[in-house]
């Protein structure tokens, strides 16, 4: 996913989620928002209390309750505690594990100091991100993301930015390299890339850039977190018809998939089963289909040969 620092918009969905037992820096805060909203909102369907109702005891609409019930928002102690005497929650300890939740859920993430170029939406991503076991992606249209150097970031996000103050795409680029230390810290989370072989084959930058990016795939890809493979043109057909797609796993086992998408001035989260399902079986069916990771390297060998 290289595209993400380049636009902005939201389209997103939110279901009931689990908490996982640990995260990278900040990255906890976006999990813990999306379970107080999770809670809160059992809370009040259980009392049988309406939207609208449960609004108007907090003097805000009855939409600022779904967003803080899907995690879109950062919550007001008083706010909280006004819903919770609402809900009828009286015990003491039930009400300050949810006030400390609600207090975790505020903390800022590492990737505010860079919101001068970072859309709203995006920084829910990069907290899931920071957040997940494993991190399971498809790719097209260029190398992911997390797997580029830094002269191969600074011409794709250049070339989506034609134009643009060479200060600001320094930040973005910056901002690329800094997402890319959750794959090299204590918790690295495991990562499952396929390439389509256009990815590869799509110059951005120079010879040498492209070089130095294919060189830094076989490198990587020998990382014991990290595996790689490479659809070849050779297949043909295969079933990553419908694009790029990001699929998210956390630690805990009741805490469902996560299937991130795309698009160009928005993204679309996906969390229900059937949704996901669906992606699994692209996804298993990529690696099935997908040389090895040894083959693949060797595939990214002949690549680098031919420029």
């Amino acid at each position: 996913m290289g595209r993400a620092e380049t636009v902005t918009g939201v389209d997103a969905g939110g279901g009931a989620w689990g908490l996982p037992r640990s995260e990278g820096p900040g990255g906890g805060s976006v999990v813990r928002r999306i379970l107080l909203g999770s809670q809160l909102r059992r809370l009040r369907e259980t009392r049988g209390i309406t939207r609208e109702a449960a609004g108007y005891s907090i003097r805000a609409s009855e939409s600022k309750i779904s967003r803080m019930e899907l995690g879109r928002v950062s919550f007001k102690a008083r706010d909280v505690e006004d819903l919770l005497t609402l809900y009828g929650v009286t015990d003491a300890t039930e009400r300050q594990a949810l006030l400390g939740l609600a207090k975790e859920a505020n903390v800022a993430g590492w990737w505010h100091s860079f919101s001068d170029v970072l859309p709203g939406w995006f920084q829910t991503y990069i907290g899931l991100e920071g957040a997940a076991s494993l991190i399971r992606i498809y790719e097209v249209q260029f190398v992911h993301g997390l797997l580029q150097t830094e002269s191969y970031a600074h011409a794709v996000v250049a070339r989506g930015m034609p134009g643009a103050p060479a200060a600001e795409i320094d930040r973005r680029v910056a901002l690329r390299l800094e997402r890319q230390k959750t794959l090299v810290s204590e918790r690295a989370p495991h990562f499952h890339a396929v390439l389509d072989e256009a990815a590869l084959r799509r110059p951005y930058g120079d010879r040498a850039v492209m070089q130095a990016q294919l060189k830094h795939l076989i490198e990587i890809s020998e990382q014991p977190n990290i595996t790689l493979q490479v659809m070849p043109f050779s297949f043909g057909g295969h079933a990553g018809e419908s694009g790029a797609f990001t699929m998210l796993r956390f630690p805990e086992s009741d805490l469902s998939d996560l299937v991130y998408l795309e698009q160009l001035t928005s993204a679309l989260y996906l969390d229900k089963r059937e949704d996901v399902a669906q992606y699994e079986r692209v996804m298993e069916r990529l690696q099935q289909d997908s040389p090895d990771p040894a083959g693949s390297r060797d595939l990214l060998r002949g690549l680098l040969q031919l420029i």
